[in-house]
């Protein structure tokens, strides 16, 4: 039997169910924006201190900076114990009142506020954002009494320490808070929570491996914002410990030598290319820059007519002066254009044919009959005037070039600078002029506009010591990982610069002994007592060219205007262990004011060697 469809009904019954279902919704919204309202606007604050009493949250742990020693583990840099002052946005209801209420009670000054404002965008609302480094104990306990500020606190942290303040500052470098700059350059993961990085130096050169991999912490907060459980997610790796190459004792000694003066001392090790000493004077106290420099000792750094923040070492440019002849006379002999038979008649100037000016030696009266050695010995311009003169420029630029003037040493701090070794070429291209003859006679030697650094005289001689062996030099010797051994570090490139004679090289570094032994040689005054053999070559380098008719009298002329002093060698000279570069500036002659310099930092470095 077919069912009786109802229609009529089943209309009733659906409009029935759509009415409750209607109602059913509409109370459900009521009650959902009552509880909104609840929420949001009558119970907001209570709600909040509630939420933000049981808050979980991830904080970085800042790892603790590796150590830097010298090459006998004698400590450069390293981290104290210290506390900061820290404000937490989140948990600071008036942050203008209590910086002002900090500031009133002596906590902070104008400098940390402005400071404070500038550095907050870079942290989270939950994160301490440090307000002052470096709490005296009396501030810390006088806080402690009277600590009514909440979402201020003292947290402990390292702090770098340089002990021996400003020795070896060029090297080592220093560390400075972070800037916007070093922000962005860093992995941001791994430099959360890290206020300081290297700004200089071996600080800034290796800062990844110094500064180590931040760990992860989760806080968990009760009501009244308490930290009451610490987990920590991830231990923090600390930085490696980094062994230099410099020895600190020979450092020491080279800057007490330059105490007062303008000037550089480098040596390097002729077998592998190892820093010793690396010293540019004026130095300055790397512990100023380390919690943000003070305004007068940052004047005193920017006034400064000496510019203690100038590297000398790799980015002072010289002219190399007579330190370069040993260089040239080897160029001299290796193209055949000398051999170690040719002499010369120095009569106290030179003169190209056809051309008016004199070019003048040093020494006025002249030096007779000399032969290579010789010249090399008692620093005959005039020899050299003409050996450059027979070479041209392109052949001595050439061979000039194999020791790497002209172009970075690459060694391992920022900074650098190349100096210049002149051709046709670089001065076309930097003068927009043409190459002269008498300038090739200018950079015979070493004057004119050819420029090196203590760094690239100091390596060159050790290539000259070592019979072609060119290293790059090196800072950093062994790195260690805390409770782990000590490892080497890789050494650097090095490469031989090709030899057609042997005997060219011998009868070169012959010159130089002869500088310190022979009865004329310039540095002749050394060689009492020396208790090591040594060779040499001293060197004045000009600051300003002087008329062919005029005479340098020091007396007469500015300080800054007189000749730079220098002196480069190498011992002992039958199995050559160091080399050393000296500059000082606007000293006068080499031989009196560089050389006696450079015997007593090789001094220290043979009392060391006859002690082991």
């Amino acid at each position: 039997m077919d069912r009786i469809n109802n229609t009529k009904l089943e209309n009733k019954i659906f409009s029935t169910r759509m009415r409750l279902a209607f109602i059913f919704v509409l109370i459900l919204t009521i009650i959902l924006i009552f509880r909104l309202f609840n929420l949001q606007i009558s119970n907001h604050d209570y709600y909040a201190e509630e939420a933000l009493g049981n808050q979980m949250r991830t904080l970085p742990i800042t790892p603790s900076r590796g150590k830097i020693f010298d090459r006998n583990g004698k400590l450069l840099a390293t981290n104290q114990l210290a506390y900061r002052l820290t404000l937490t946005i989140e948990k600071t209801k008036n942050i203008a009142k209590t910086l002002l209420t900090l500031q009133q009670l002596g906590f902070i000054n104008d400098d940390e506020i402005n400071a404070f404002h500038k550095n907050k965008k870079r942290y989270k609302k939950f994160h301490n954002i440090p307000l002052k480094h470096k709490l005296s104990e009396t501030q810390v306990a006088k806080f402690l009494v009277s600590n009514q500020f909440i979402g201020i606190d003292i947290e402990p942290y390292f702090h770098r320490i340089y002990p021996y303040n400003s020795s070896s500052v060029h090297a080592i470098g220093y560390v400075s808070r972070m800037s916007k700059k070093d922000k962005k350059f860093y992995n941001k993961k791994n430099y959360l929570g890290t206020s300081f990085v290297g700004k200089s130096g071996i600080e800034k050169q290796y800062e990844i491996l110094l500064h180590g991999k931040n760990g992860q912490k989760q806080i968990e907060r009760n009501v009244t914002g308490r930290v009451v459980d610490t987990q920590i997610i991830k231990t923090a790796e600390a930085g490696k410990d980094l062994y230099l190459s410099i020895d600190l004792d020979m450092q020491q000694k080279a800057e007490s030598l330059l105490k007062g003066k303008r000037g550089s001392i480098v040596v390097v090790d002729v077998t592998n290319g190892e820093v010793l000493t690396m010293v540019s004077t004026p130095i300055y106290n790397p512990n100023w820059f380390v919690n943000g420099i003070s305004h007068k000792n940052y004047q005193s750094l920017q006034t400064s007519k000496d510019i203690p923040q100038l590297n000398r070492a790799i980015q002072g440019l010289y002219p190399p002066g007579s330190t370069i002849k040993p260089m040239v006379a080897l160029a001299g002999l290796e193209s055949d254009t000398i051999t170690k038979r040719s002499k010369i008649l120095c009569p106290g100037y030179y003169k190209l044919p056809n051309v008016k000016r004199k070019f003048n030696d040093w020494k006025r009266t002249g030096h007779g009959v000399v032969d290579v050695k010789a010249s090399i010995a008692q620093s005959c311009d005039v020899f050299f005037y003409d050996l450059a003169n027979k070479m041209g420029i392109k052949e001595l630029h050439d061979n000039l070039q194999f020791f790497n003037f002209g172009q970075k040493s690459g060694i391992d701090i920022p900074g650098e600078r190349g100096g210049i070794l002149p051709s046709k070429a670089w001065k076309k291209i930097n003068k927009n002029e043409p190459w002269y003859r008498g300038e090739t006679l200018i950079v015979g030697i070493g004057q004119g506009f050819m420029t090196t650094s203590p760094l690239q005289l100091a390596v060159a001689t050790a290539a000259l010591a070592n019979k072609g062996v060119l290293y790059q030099p090196k800072l950093l010797k062994n790195t260690q990982t805390p409770g782990q051994a000590i490892k080497e570090v890789y050494k650097g490139s090095h490469y031989q610069i090709p030899i057609k004679n042997i005997q060219n090289w011998e009868d070169v570094i012959d010159g130089m002994k002869q500088t310190i032994y022979a009865p004329k040689g310039t540095a002749r005054k050394l060689n009492k007592g020396l208790k090591y053999t040594l060779a040499g070559k001293t060197g004045t380098a000009q600051v300003f060219g002087l008329d062919a008719e005029e005479q340098y009298i020091a007396a007469n002329l500015d300080e800054r205007l007189r000749d730079h002093a220098l002196f480069t060698g190498f011992a002992p000279v039958e199995n050559p262990k160091i080399a050393i570069a000296v500059i000082v500036e606007n000293a006068g002659s080499g031989s009196s004011k560089a050389a006696p310099l450079a015997k007593e930092v090789l001094d220290v470095y043979f009392e060391k060697q006859a002690m082991h």
